[in-house]
């Protein structure tokens, strides 16, 4: 089985790095699936260069702000996992809970 895990992002430059970190570390996900939506702050930027370095990280983006259903539909039709789970990029769910 294998997992995907969705994230959409918003002018989250100063944290963005962190969540891919520790949803990394939970060496669960065989896809992150980042949306930036249109961020203003360079999130994009940063993810791009993370993405660079980590092949299981993928970055889609849309133009202008669409909101975080858009970017979950983004997403979703984005990932190739048996199952998806979606992580805030404000860390509201902590990817530590991915395996309950």
């Amino acid at each position: 089985m294998q997992v995907s895990v969705v994230i959409p992002v918003y002018d989250e430059a100063a944290t963005v790095a962190d969540v891919l970190a520790r949803v990394r570390a939970t060496g669960l996900a065989h896809e992150i699936v980042v949306v930036d939506d249109g961020s203003q702050d360079g999130t994009a930027d940063v993810v791009a260069r993370l993405a660079d370095e980590l092949p299981e990280v993928r970055l889609f983006r849309h133009e202008t702000n669409r909101g975080k259903g858009a970017a979950l539909r983004t997403g979703f039709e984005k990932v190739s996992g048996d199952v998806v789970i979606i992580q805030d990029a404000d860390l509201e769910y902590d990817p530590r809970d991915y395996p309950r």
